[in-house]
């Protein structure tokens, strides 16, 4: 039976993990033509460009329960070997303790600078994400909902939608972003984005060239490769 691995499990210590990538690595993600919200959309797109960076080879696994399937209730999330991983940061560890690792070749203080807008990313586009999905009443209603439970008859597809709305507006109002307005949101999102810009500035890359052709590469022709893979992949 494939084994749950936590973010706290996945270490560079780990003695159980195999340095070595496995092979027929599979990742589960909702449907992207029709299923998939904003927020997995954005999820999904940055654990493939990780991959692709690193040249690890996987393959996309599209299915209308992926939510269900994953350990964690959260997509996407790896198949490897006994190995399940589930959402961003555990797959990045799990990445990282095979000894693939894009920052390596990064100075103490850069990583630490990498961490922060990490975080600001976290606390700040994620959540918008969320809120504009499943909070704003005129999206959550007229494209996200019926995104969500498009592969369900009704009234599952109206139950299970209107369940998980609930569920996230929950979180949403633990973190304070439930009674947000849209202009408050969209400051939020500005003051983040100008953060990022202004310490971009003209260059190509927050931290020097060192991984140049693997982000070009990362960055834009896989990810137009990959969704033609996943137009191609339907559920078995």
């Amino acid at each position: 039976m494939p084994a749950f691995v936590s973010e706290a499990a996945v270490s560079h210590n780990a003695p159980y993990i195999d340095p070595q990538w496995p092979r027929d690595v599979q990742l589960y993600q909702p449907l992207p033509d029709t299923q998939m919200t904003l927020h997995d959309n954005a999820n999904c797109l940055a654990v493939k460009t990780l991959l692709h960076m690193n040249d690890l080879d996987f393959r996309v696994m599209p299915r209308t329960n992926a939510e269900q399937m994953s350990p964690t209730g959260k997509v996407p999330f790896l198949r490897a070997d006994e190995h399940l991983v589930a959402e961003w940061e555990p797959i990045m560890a799990f990445v990282n303790a095979k000894k693939y690792n894009l920052s390596s070749h990064l100075e103490v203080w850069q990583k630490a600078e990498m961490k922060a807008y990490m975080s600001l990313v976290e606390n700040v586009l994620k959540p918008a994400e969320l809120w504009s999905s499943w909070c704003d009443e005129d999206t959550a209603f007229q494209v996200t909902m019926p995104r969500y439970g498009s592969p369900y008859p009704w009234p599952l597809n109206t139950v299970l939608a209107r369940r998980k709305q609930w569920a996230v507006c929950t979180i949403m109002k633990a973190l304070g972003w439930r009674d947000k307005t849209a202009e408050q949101v969209y400051e939020e999102v500005n003051r983040c984005c100008s953060a990022l810009s202004n310490r971009l500035g003209s260059s190509n890359y927050f931290f020097g060239h060192h991984q140049a052709n693997k982000a070009i590469s990362g960055t834009k022709a896989p990810l137009r490769r990959q969704q033609a893979e996943d137009r191609e992949q339907r559920p078995r």
